[in-house]
């Protein structure tokens, strides 16, 4: 397996970038164009204690990241950023994404719903991080996303606003349509 690259290569532009979960509702940058596209190799996964944004240290909760699988496909939201905003973007995303160093930054390819290639910043969980929760039973995870509250709210809204952002899009996550019929089972609204 390689190791996503901790080399920060010259920004390319225009700018992409892939979102997977709350930079799809809420990507606090200026965005020239959004579109439908995937990453290859790489699974949306509730896989990454959140011990600032959605939970805390005594009691973490759980973040969606980009975790790599042989063969699978994420579909989510390329971004591309308004044009001369590409340094006030990558520093909004640093101060924001890297607040633990759970995630490592990465330049991948992205295939736009078109079927063009780009390159895109995105934003992966680094396995070897404490944080690192990869492979927690959905039931598990649906227990603790539907008690955990964090910095920037409860941990179930994060769910809920990912699945319904995605399903407005027309993209389809069988798991996390799982864990929001099991986090509202569990009292979670």
């Amino acid at each position: 397996m390689t190791k996503p690259s901790a080399k920060k290569p010259q920004v390319e532009k225009p700018l992409w970038v892939f979102g997977y979960g709350s930079l799809i509702w809420n990507p606090g940058f200026p965005v020239a164009e959004q579109r439908v596209a995937r990453l290859q190799g790489w699974q949306r996964s509730f896989c990454m204690r959140s011990i600032h944004h959605r939970g805390t240290e005594a009691e973490p909760g759980l973040v969606l990241a980009l975790d790599r699988a042989e063969g699978a496909r994420c579909a989510g939201v390329g971004f591309r950023v308004q044009d001369g905003a590409e340094d006030e973007t990558l520093a909004t995303l640093r101060q924001r994404e890297l607040i633990s160093s759970a995630y490592l930054e990465d330049w991948l390819p992205m295939v736009l719903d078109s079927g063009e290639a780009v390159t895109a910043l995105c934003y992966v969980i680094d396995p070897a991080h404490v944080q690192y929760c990869g492979g927690l039973p959905l039931a598990e995870q649906a227990r603790i996303i539907a008690q955990a509250v964090g910095g920037r709210g409860r941990n179930c809204e994060y769910l809920f606003n990912t699945s319904d952002h995605l399903a407005s899009l027309g993209i389809a996550d069988a798991d996390l349509e799982w864990l929001v019929t099991q986090v509202r089972a569990l009292g979670a609204a």
